[in-house]
């Protein structure tokens, strides 16, 4: 019996073992939900020492690591294997057509929180060596799993576990299947992410809300002050106004602008998927430029004043606005954190006090797009998927990716298994079954493709 062939006896059950991984709600900004993680971590680790793994949970100051190893051959190379078994919350759970919690198939997809990102991209790789193992007895490559439970709160702990067992996490590679295929029928070798840099403005008028009738007029309002000093922070040609922001920033190469020609034009169909009457941006740049080549700045949420029915005349005492930044390689987060607020101090009048919380962030990461790693992930895709896969970058951030380079000199293996329109972070979150199920051939392909590599 052939690993692929294995997968076939074993759908059935390989669905009933994702759905009781998908059952835990292992919300890891949630403080109520810490036994619960606890749980997913122990039950992941029970299920990877059930199939030929030596396993340990590892105890950090939040939420458990789930470590695995396989040892081939001192000769052969090792494959690390990075995922994450936390979710993002469910809310808003009016919105879920099911239980995030219990999962179900709907229309050819499993629909779960957690189902795409990271617990079913992360158990097709299970899976898959699984079948391996179960057919030809052992694997071709070394392998080191670790599975986090705070990617999605910004991996606090990980960072630190990794450099202190940076002996023990020694690699040739590293494979995450976090990202997504460029379509539904177009497979993907991501090999560029964007970083990330996080920050938060206050804007601070009154000492309380206040009759706007009695002071409108006579002081600043908080909320109208920060839409000014947000509306500031592009011109009129979408281009960042912070003052050496762009510093480091390359230009996209003749060779990436070549690549990305070859790829189908994708915007009649965000148009339509998405419900807006155009696309925007930066100009002079292609979308594809922008959404992965591209530094932004979004403002991805506002509070102040009265939110309730009716109408409540006041000037509220503050306002705030949650900021991101999208950042590319020769861009450092805590740089453009001390930049942003830096700016808004200057945009900001005398008439409030405002204060600027940084986040911090990740740095942006590029993989050598030549590399013989890279070919044989390449392969292994085509096999499992039966297509050719395409090479492009993801818009997104995994601040971890940045960790295996520079703390462990370790590229990283981005392959995609889910699409864009699987609502993560969203309500009604979905894998395809198809997508699970193609997830799973590739990674019964991908350690026999990487054995072949010599490093």
């Amino acid at each position: 019996m052939t690993p692929v062939q294995y997968l076939k006896k074993t759908e059935k059950k390989r669905l009933s073992e994702l759905f009781t991984f998908l059952s835990f709600p292992s919300v890891s900004a949630k403080s109520e939900h810490k036994k619960d993680l606890v749980a997913c971590a122990q039950w992941l680790t029970d299920h990877l020492k059930g199939i030929g793994f030596k396993t340990r949970l590892v105890k950090t100051k939040g939420h458990p690591l789930v470590y695995a190893e396989y040892k081939a051959g001192k000769n052969l190379p090792t494959i690390m294997y990075y995922g994450h078994y936390d979710v993002q919350p469910p809310e808003p759970m009016e919105l879920w057509k099911s239980n995030p919690f219990k999962a179900e198939i709907r229309g050819g997809a499993i629909y779960a929180r957690g189902a795409c990102d990271d617990k079913g991209q992360t158990f097709a790789h299970i899976k898959g060596l699984e079948a391996v193992l179960k057919t030809e007895g052992k694997l071709p490559v070394n392998v080191k799993m670790l599975i986090e439970g705070e990617e999605e709160s910004h991996s606090v702990n990980l960072p630190a576990f990794i450099r202190k067992e940076k002996k023990k996490l020694d690699a040739d590679i590293v494979v995450v299947s976090d990202t997504a295929q460029f379509s539904k029928d177009l497979p993907a070798v991501t090999f560029g992410l964007r970083g990330i840099a996080v920050a938060e403005l206050f804007v601070y008028g009154p000492t309380r809300d206040v009759h706007s009738g009695t002071f409108g007029g006579a002081i600043a309002n908080p909320i109208n002050i920060l839409c000014q000093m947000v509306g500031q922070l592009h011109d009129k040609n979408g281009h960042i106004t912070i003052p050496g922001f762009y510093s480091g920033v390359k230009p996209v190469s003749k060779w990436l602008k070549s690549q990305y020609k070859k790829l189908p034009n994708r915007e009649k169909a965000f148009l339509k998927e998405l419900n807006i009457p155009a696309m925007h941006g930066e100009k002079g740049f292609s979308t594809y430029e922008r959404m992965w080549d591209r530094p932004t700045l979004d403002c991805n949420g506002i509070k102040g004043g009265y939110q309730g029915e009716g109408a409540k005349t006041i000037i509220p005492s503050f306002a705030s606005c949650k900021i991101t930044m999208r950042l590319v390689p020769g861009q450092d987060p805590n740089d453009i954190c001390n930049k942003l607020e830096k700016h808004l101090k200057k945009l900001a009048p005398k008439s409030v006090r405002i204060k600027v919380d940084k986040g911090g962030g990740a740095k942006g990461v590029v993989v050598p797009a030549d590399g013989p790693w890279l070919e044989a992930a390449g392969r292994a895709i085509e096999k499992g998927f039966g297509k050719k896969p395409v090479f492009m970058k993801e818009g997104g951030s995994i601040p971890i990716v940045v960790d295996f380079k520079e703390v462990l000199g370790l590229d990283t293996l981005l392959i995609g298994f889910g699409q864009n329109d699987d609502n993560i972070h969203s309500p009604n979150e979905r894998f395809r079954v198809t997508d699970f199920e193609r997830g799973c051939r590739t990674a019964t392909y991908l350690p026999f493709e990487l054995a072949s590599v010599k490093g």
